[in-house]
């Protein structure tokens, strides 16, 4: 049988060359076509002459695009060559997007070879258990989505420039004291503790910056969180909540709709008519929290369920955005979205279950 080109990833640790494993030295040793994720890494000298993809993160759009395009770059490679290594930084496997995505590519076999993380470094100077703990791990890139709900302690990393430390703040309106650790392991190791408010004004991020968050009063998301508890709270326990059917619902649904539309129609400015407007709308959420809690009750769908498949399909549905496709006026994307939506439409009639939404950006 025929051997499917190989990658081999390599994790250099989380600082110098003393924390890199005799294993991935043995590995860079043996496999002379090379290359490193990035150079920016205090032992990246070690994996000598290769190719960088630094270029990369500066011409692409997204981090997305840039996994993406290395992952090409080496399967190319290794089907031209036959064995390729791949050096990443810290541990293949802890925030290596790009080596996920390998992993799940079937026209290579990949090899990981494990480093030191980065995260064994933290471990040591919190001086804290992370089992015990129970800390949660997340990109700071994804801060806001990855943490909704919870309430910490975390350890924040990918924080590697002023927008997502700020990103980061400003998702909480009044957080905890912070603990910032950079440059872990190399001689000017930094880790400091600040206030909240001092994030992204004391701290000249890099590369190598993480944060760790001891606790959260108010978990990002939490006004949601609380919301649907709420709403199951009534289902189980109000009379009048609990007979409600969602056909039952509907008139209550059209109404607060129609006092929207009447609301908005008496916004002013300076705020004038703000505080009507954001009652009504939030109305109109509690509806659709109401009919989500009878699915999910039902055994149907949940609220998430319900969050995840209009984010999907706003993805799917701006192609201009998140994809290849160009489209400057509101015209060309109107038209997008309609021969996208006819498309989705044709699909769902083979599977005899036709759309008949109405025909607007709204549907």
């Amino acid at each position: 049988m025929v051997r499917r080109p190989r990658v081999t990833v390599a994790g250099i640790g989380p600082a110098g060359a003393e924390m890199v494993t005799v294993e991935v030295l043995d590995a860079i040793a043996r496999i002379p076509v090379r290359y490193l994720r990035t150079r920016r890494h205090p032992a990246a000298h070690l994996v000598g002459e290769a190719d960088s993809f630094d270029e990369l993160y500066e011409q692409a759009d997204t981090f997305d695009d840039v996994y993406r395009a290395i992952v090409e770059h080496l399967v190319a490679a290794a089907s031209e060559h036959g064995d390729v290594l791949y050096a990443v930084p810290g541990s293949p496997l802890v925030l290596e997007r790009s080596v996920r995505h390998l992993l799940a590519d079937h026209r290579v076999e990949t090899i990981v070879v494990a480093g030191m993380s980065f995260l064994d470094l933290a471990y040591a100077r919190l001086s804290i258990d992370p089992i015990e703990a129970r800390l949660t791990l997340v990109d700071g890139h994804t801060f806001e989505i990855a943490a909704a709900g919870l309430s910490g302690p975390f350890l924040v990393a990918h924080c590697h420039n002023q927008r997502v430390l700020s990103d980061i703040k400003l998702s909480i309106d009044d957080g905890p004291d912070v603990t910032v650790l950079q440059r872990l392991g190399l001689p000017d190791e930094h880790v400091v503790t600040l206030p909240w408010a001092e994030l992204d004004r004391e701290v000249h991020a890099d590369h190598l910056t993480s944060i760790y968050i001891p606790a959260l009063t108010a978990p990002v998301g939490l006004a949601m969180v609380e919301l649907h508890h709420t709403v199951r709270r009534l289902r189980e326990e109000c009379p009048w909540d609990q007979e409600q059917t969602h056909e039952s619902l509907l008139p209550h649904l059209q109404s607060e709709t129609d006092e929207v539309a009447l609301a908005l129609s008496n916004l002013g400015d300076n705020g004038e008519g703000d505080e009507e407007f954001l009652g009504e709308l939030g109305d109109v959420l509690l509806q659709v929290v109401m009919h989500s809690a009878i699915a999910e009750q039902e055994g149907r769908f949940t609220l998430a369920d319900v969050a995840s498949t209009v984010n999907a399909k706003m993805i799917r549905r701006h192609p201009h955005v998140f994809g290849d496709v160009v489209a400057t006026t509101p015209e060309e994307v109107s038209a997008l979205w309609a021969s996208i939506k006819a498309t989705e439409k044709a699909e769902r009639a083979r599977r005899s279950d036709p759309d008949h939404g109405a025909g607007s950006l709204s549907s």
